[in-house]
């Protein structure tokens, strides 16, 4: 019971978080546990979960910036994820977003 509480709880508070929050999250938790895994081996989990959990964290940070990142048309203003590099509309170099 403890532990379906725990993932609703997780659950929710992943929910009204940015792309880059929950990716931040997702790859801390993972990290830890797979670091917690490998430090279990040689004796040291708790070291490995920490060590995973902050490599997991900031893997996760740069992913979650790499997904959020659109670029628009400063013309018409269309919104165009980040591997279009001209509006194909207006012929303009697109623009990074502004967070």
């Amino acid at each position: 019971m403890k532990r379906y509480f725990a993932l609703m709880m997780l659950c929710g508070m992943l929910a009204a978080c940015t792309t880059t929050q929950k990716s931040t999250g997702i790859g801390t938790v993972a990290g830890a546990t797979i670091g917690g895994i490998i430090g279990h081996q040689s004796g040291k989990g708790g070291e490995g979960a920490a060590i995973g959990a902050a490599v997991g964290g900031v893997g996760g940070y740069i992913a979650g910036e790499k997904m959020g990142q659109k670029k628009f048309c400063p013309v018409g203003g269309e919104v165009f994820d980040e591997s279009v590099q001209y509006c194909p509309t207006h012929g303009v170099e697109l623009k990074y977003q502004t967070k």
